[in-house]
């Protein structure tokens, strides 16, 4: 199985801003979230995280050092790092979404996350078909990984909501099969 997470609560979480590249870590709720997803989704026989603090640190959640794989890292919103969703110049929300090809100043598209998002998790087939493997990433590559596994265009991305500290899981074998999406069940009274 393909365990797909996202990273326990940053202080830029709670604030509502864009992370993107910024090394954040994980704040209280962060670190209990963490606790809850390693809690939730068992004993796993592989991690594998993005190398951001934020994803590291709810990795170590499960036990012992993970793997880092660059692919895993988020989107990288260049020069709208840190602002709020308000801060960004008119049009850019519809830019975005009519074109997977849009980059932010000094950032990476969404056909690009998709690109090395697909790649990773082909990497990962032949060990997530006989044990639990899991990956800590963040919101636009779990919103790939998804469209990896239906096998559709990264034009899904905009289709979707991805819930703080969620779990996700892809049966694979021939194929990649969805079981679960954007699970938070572990977090219901928090």
């Amino acid at each position: 199985m393909l365990i797909v997470v996202r990273h326990g609560r940053t202080v830029l979480n709670a604030q509502g801003r864009l992370q993107g590249r910024i090394d954040a870590e994980l704040d209280e709720v962060g670190h209990e979230q963490a606790r809850r997803i390693a809690e939730a989704v068992g004993p796993v026989d592989r991690v594998v995280s993005s190398p951001l603090l934020r994803a590291r640190q709810t990795a170590l959640a499960f036990g012992g050092e993970p793997e880092i794989d660059e692919r895993w890292i988020e989107l990288d919103y260049g020069e709208f790092d840190g602002k709020t969703f308000a801060d960004l110049p008119d049009g850019t929300w519809d830019s975005w979404r009519s074109n997977l090809d849009f980059r932010p100043p000094g950032g990476e598209t969404l056909r690009e996350v998709g690109e090395r998002v697909r790649e990773a998790a082909e990497t990962l087939v032949l060990a997530a078909s006989k044990a639990n493997v899991v990956v800590v990433t963040h919101v636009s590559p779990i919103k790939a990984s998804l469209a990896w596994a239906l096998g559709v265009g990264d034009e899904v991305t905009w289709r979707m909501f991805v819930g703080q500290a969620s779990i996700s899981r892809y049966a694979v074998a021939a194929t990649p099969s969805l079981r679960v999406f954007n699970d938070t069940g572990h977090l219901a009274d928090t």
